[in-house]
This record gives structure tokens, sequence and C-alpha cells, in this order.
């Protein structure tokens, strides 16, 4: 220790002790190393009672059994590996190493591997499953949608590579041939149930956009297995993705004894992926059958239909006897009714036209009425001539007796005899004394002529007295 530093409480010995000294950092540290080289390696079960996502990947989690409990992580890493999704109320068997999370003075679990507890841990977990989207309505009847007759395109969500599909299109081709169109999925393992319900989504998200044929009918696929391979059938997101299907659905999932809780939420379940197509089409020799018997009966009922109306048709005809004889007495009377009316007609016209002689003896002729009355017009015209030239007479003879009146009222004739006219820049006669402004610019006009002038205002005034107004 350096002269002079002070030393620390932790390195002061107690007096009359010899107990061993750490600090915290050095007691954790001891602490993690032990837990970890005795539990390097571990399984544990319990069930989870808590289960956070973190946003960066990793899963928080608790595990119970009676009144002990254990706090577990899975680094984001690992969730890929550990086999399965937690949920709360799972009871599980973690396989991962013990360690120490010293900034809480906690042990913890870090899992690396998860698996259920057992068959019937797996089996209760479907069932609580099934009670509660049951309870939402997911499986109702009135939810069913009926499966098209004869659909047109098929969609099928299922392996690409596996005997299911094989026999599906088989069976299909086999019984009526239609458009297939296959939506390649995983249908066990990490990751299947997100690929299955996409491929349902997809399916009714065809045609709305792309243009592509959207299938009249989905079938959901894949062979027998264990209940853990049929898990993704189980999983919610794939239950919902059925019930929202607008496109009708068959599930078609395991063996007929095997079942998932996707064929709950289907409109139809089929026992085997075969069984499934069967349902999905009908037998086209056999339709083909169907139609020609259908086409026979109605033949069949046409041909009785059309002879009965026949027969009604004879019974009638001869209860009402022969129409041409019920005819004759009319056609009969007819040609009477015609000669009656021509001969009507022709003495209407007859006496019409005698009538029309008589008043047209009666009338003048247009040419005697047209010559009397230009005889008439140009009487009218030399009257009126006659007329026209007395007033013009009388019309001169005013203004000849007016025009000297005139000539002697003319200004200009004033003018002659030594007056003047005054006018203003605007043209306006000045009249008065009191209209002339002091130097404004004026025009006189004589008999022969005009000038301008200026009216002197000061020096006017003056002038004005010895009866002088301009300058």
């Amino acid at each position: 220790m350096p002269k002079n530093a002070t030393p620390s409480l932790i390195d002061q010995p107690r007096p009359g002790s010899n107990l061993p000294k750490f600090t915290v950092s050095e007691l954790s540290g001891q602490l993690k190393r032990t837990v970890e080289d005795r539990f390097g390696q571990i399984r544990v079960r319990g069930e989870i009672s808590e289960c956070k996502f973190h946003s960066n990947g990793h899963v928080y989690l608790t595990l119970k059994e009676d009144k002990a409990i254990l706090a577990g992580v899975i680094w984001h890493g690992a969730t890929g590996r550990a086999g399965m999704r937690p949920e709360v109320g799972m009871e599980v068997i973690c396989t991962g190493r013990l360690t120490i999370y010293a900034g809480q003075s906690k042990y913890q679990l870090v899992v690396e591997q998860m698996a259920l507890a057992g068959e019937g841990a797996l089996l209760k977990l479907i069932e609580d499953r099934k009670k509660k989207l049951a309870a939402e309505g997911l499986f109702d009847e009135d939810r069913k949608k009926p499966l098209p007759s004869l659909p047109r395109v098929i969609g099928v969500v299922t392996s690409p590579t596996g005997a299911v599909i094989r026999d599906i299109l088989h069976r299909l081709r086999n019984r009526f041939p239609c458009h297939v169109i296959v939506w390649p999925v995983a249908v066990q393992g990490e990751g299947a149930a997100a690929q299955i319900a996409a491929g349902i989504e997809g399916f009714n998200r065809l045609g709305a956009n792309d243009g592509a044929a959207r299938p009249d009918l989905l079938i959901v696929a894949r062979g027998g297995g264990s209940i853990e391979d049929l898990m993704p059938f189980n999983e919610e997101i794939v239950v919902r993705a059925a019930a929202a299907s607008k496109i009708p659905l068959i599930s078609a999932v395991g063996h007929e004894t095997d079942t998932t809780l996707i064929d709950f939420a289907s409109d139809v379940r089929a026992p085997t992926p075969t069984a499934a197509a069967e349902m999905a089409v009908p037998v086209r020799a056999d339709l083909i059958d169907a139609l020609e018997n259908a086409g026979a009966r109605l033949r069949g009922a046409l041909k009785r239909e059309l002879q009965g109306r026949t027969e009604r048709l004879a019974a009638l005809a001869r209860t009402l006897g022969d129409p041409r004889r019920m005819l004759e007495p009319l056609l009969q009377r007819l040609d009477d009714r015609g000669e009656r009316l021509a001969a009507a007609v022709r003495g209407t016209m007859q006496a019409r036209a005698d009538t029309l002689a008589r008043i047209a003896a009666k009338l003048r002729h247009p040419r005697e009425i047209l010559a009397q009355a230009e005889t008439r017009l140009a009487a009218d015209a030399r009257a009126m001539g006659l007329a026209m030239r007395r007033v013009y007479e009388q019309r001169e003879a005013l203004l000849a007796r007016t025009a000297p009146l005139l000539e002697s009222l003319s200004p200009k004739k004033v003018l002659q005899r030594g007056y003047t006219l005054v006018r203003d820049g605007a043209g306006h006669a000045i009249t008065a004394a009191a209209m002339a402004q002091s130097g404004s610019a004026v025009d006189i006009i004589f008999h022969d002529g005009e000038r301008k002038a200026v009216i002197d205002g000061e020096a006017g005034s003056k002038k004005q007295k010895q009866g002088k107004l301009f300058d």
C-alpha cells in the first residue's frame, strides 16, 4: 500500500475475525461461476405464469410450481431454435443453463429449447384455445358458407412436394378437370402457422389489385402425423385466417381420426385430402349423365304437354263448330253495308255539287271585280294628286311670305349695322360685363370676320368709365 494511503474499510480486518472479505461484484461473480458450473445444462419442468415479448426479440418468462417460481429468458438468437412459441398457462419442459443476473441479485434460466410437458398438456392447451375461439363466435354455424357446385378455380394451401398435393390433383383430374393454384407452405415446424395463414389471406386478396384469377374454393391440406406435427393447424393465426376467409374453405388435415382447430373454423371438414377433392368437384361423367337424363325428361315432358294441348284444342274446336260458317253471314252483311255506303256517298257528292253550282252562278267573275277595283284606284290616285299639288302650292306661298321676315331677323344683318358678338373660349356668348373675367381670352365676331382679344382687368376698369371695354 502506498505511503500515506488511507486503507478502505473492506481491507481492514475486524478485530477477532478471520472471515474472507468480498466486494459485492466479487461475491456476485463468485456465485455466478458457482451456479453456472454446477447447473451448466439442466431441464426444468413448470407452468408458464408470465410471458413478455420484448421489442428487441428477447422473451422473458416465469416458470412456477406450487409456491416456487423461476425466472427465465430466451435470447433473440435462440427464439427460432426453441421449438415452440411460449404462452401463459403452458406446462413446458425447458432445457438450458442456470445463471445469475447480478443487476437484480436473482438467478434465472437461459432457455435454449422448450417442449410441452407431455401430450396431456398439449391437448389441454388445444382445448383451452378451442373454448376461447368458440366463445368469440369463430365456430358458429351461421358463419359457414356453402361450397360452389362447380368451381372454375381451386386454391390449395399445402406443401408443394408431399403426396397430398399429388393426390388432390389426381382426384380432381379424374373427377372434373379444373384450374388449380397451389400456394406452397411448410405444414409443420417453426413458422409453418404464419405461412399457412398468409396463404389463406393471399388467396383472398387475389384479383383485388393484380388482376389474377381469384379461386372460387380453397383447400387447406396436409397428411397425417403426430399431435405435435399438426400443431400449426391449431394456432390462433391459422384459425382466425380460416374464419375470416371470404372464399369457401375445406379443411383436410391429417387422417379421418385427426381433428384440429381449423376444422371447426372452416366451412366444411374433409376426413382426408382426397375426400376434400371429391367434395370440391362433381364427377364429370356423372354430371354428363345427369344432364342427359334431365334433357330426356324435359323433352318427354314437352312432348306430352304439346300432345295434351293439341288434343284439348281439337276438343274445343269441335265444341265451337266451323268458324267459316260463323263468318259467312257476317261477310254478306258487310257486303250489303258496303254497297249502301257507296250509294250514300255518291248521293251526298251530287247534292253538294248542285249546291256549289247554284252558289257559283250568283258570284261575280274575279276579273270583273278586279277591273272595278282598278277604276276606283285610278280615280283615287288622280284626286290625291290634285290635293297634294294644292298643299304644295299653299306651303310654297307661305314660305315665300316668311323668308323676307327671317332674313330681316338674321344675326348677320344685325352685324352689318355695326354690332359685334363676343364669345368666351368655350364658344358661349358674353351678354353682360360681369361675365367677362379680367385677363380672359375672347373672340369678337364682325359681319366680315373674327378677331381675338384679352380683357385687361385694371386698365379695362379705367377705360370702362370712358366707354371703352377692350384694348
